[in-house]
């Protein structure tokens, strides 16, 4: 398998919407063209490296975990900053892109007689200014980014869709920063996508518990610009309350409905559980093989919490800070259920959507461990 590069990806498609999503590519790439580059930085070596490894992370994966892909053996992809941007590019054109288009002018036209007289200019403007936002964010993060599961997310045969990536540049950078041994390093992070790869496509019901949770969320968006009016007043309470209005949501949770928020939370809480479970395990499959995972782990646990200044707005008003403290939670309730019932106890998880934990019981799992098991002893 061959390195894909932005220039080898063809362009998501440039049609009117609510995010000029060319747009997006271009303001990323000149984010990504300020990043130093690796020296020496060998693509084609590492593609090499990862096809091996992935391939040897299914099987550590399955052994520990029971965990078996039935959608065959995983593809390893490795990419350079502006192709992981392309590929998220396209994945939210699939995911979103539909949802996005409630809110655009020539839709809330209809209710605003201004919006309707200038809703041509409106519309270009908007998309372009999205489209800028949504590119400096994915620039930036393509900096940081080591790999990721592209989860399928039609049914159609996309040749980019459910794909393992890692992102090259920063791997050697990381490698090369901390002295880490590359093979060990490589394999590590190859066992916690391959995680998440075997959670959407080993457990049947995974992937459209999670996509029907996304669709969920999106539909129920409200593009009513009264919504934003009162997120500022939120805003304002949260802060004069001394709290902290970013820390759990982001910016969405400034314009959800409390129905909505109840959605975000769901989704949150299987987040919690699905990273929590791919940090355990890539210790636990890898423990034999892998050394210096300790060491990994708490590398990045650091890197995680040193962001600062306006970088750290950022991560809270995207939500990613919410996603860090994610790993960290999902750790957590793993440990107390395991010390409860063993691995045993934690796999009825995986029986179906409503033996998942909520929010509330991924922050205190002895509810969900008292809920499960008067679960399993009306059962038996």
């Amino acid at each position: 398998m061959t390195q894909t590069t932005d220039t080898q990806a063809a362009s998501p498609t440039t049609a009117p919407g609510a995010i000029s999503w060319d747009v997006a590519e271009r303001v990323a790439g000149w984010v990504t063209s300020r990043s130093a580059m690796p020296t020496p930085y060998r693509p084609d070596l590492l593609q090499q490296d990862f096809e091996e490894l992935t391939a040897q992370a299914e099987e550590l994966v399955a052994s520990s975990t029971g965990l078996r892909s039935a959608s065959g053996p995983a593809r390893a992809r490795v990419t350079d900053r502006n192709g992981w941007v392309h590929a998220n590019v396209a994945s939210f054109q699939r995911l979103v892109g539909p949802h996005l288009e409630r809110f655009t002018p020539p839709r809330l036209a209809a209710t605003n007689p201004v919006i309707e007289r200038l809703a041509g200019p409106l519309a270009a403007a908007g998309r372009v200014a999205t489209g800028s936002q949504l590119g400096a964010v994915l620039g930036w993060l393509s900096t940081r980014v080591l790999g990721q599961y592209d989860l399928l997310l039609t049914e159609e045969a996309i040749e980019d869709q459910d794909i393992v990536y890692f992102v090259g540049p920063n791997i050697v950078m990381l490698e090369q920063r901390y002295g880490f041994e590359p093979r060990e390093f490589r394999l590590w992070l190859a066992l916690h996508e391959v995680t998440h790869r075997c959670q959407f496509t080993a457990i049947p019901w995974m992937r459209d518990h999670f996509l029907s949770l996304v669709e969920e969320g999106l539909g129920s968006l409200d593009p009513d610009p009264t919504r934003f009016a009162e997120a500022l007043r939120r805003l304002t309470e949260e802060i004069r309350a001394g709290r902290n209005p970013l820390r759990d949501n982001g910016a969405l949770g400034l314009v959800a409905t409390p129905e909505q928020l109840e959605g975000l939370h769901r989704i949150q809480a299987l987040m919690s559980l699905l990273e929590g479970h791919g940090d355990v395990t890539m210790d636990r499959a890898g423990a034999a093989a892998i050394p210096s995972a300790a060491r990994f782990s708490e590398v990045l646990r650091q890197r995680r919490n040193q962001t600062k200044g306006p970088a750290k707005l950022l991560l809270q008003l995207i939500g990613m800070e919410s996603k860090f403290r994610q790993y960290e939670e999902g750790e957590r309730f793993i440990a107390a259920v395991e010390e409860s019932g063993g691995p045993q106890l934690l796999g009825h998880a995986w029986r179906g959507p409503e033996w998942l934990p909520s929010l509330t019981e991924i922050r205190d799992p002895s509810v969900w461990i008292s809920r499960v098991g008067g679960t399993l002893s009306l059962s038996t």
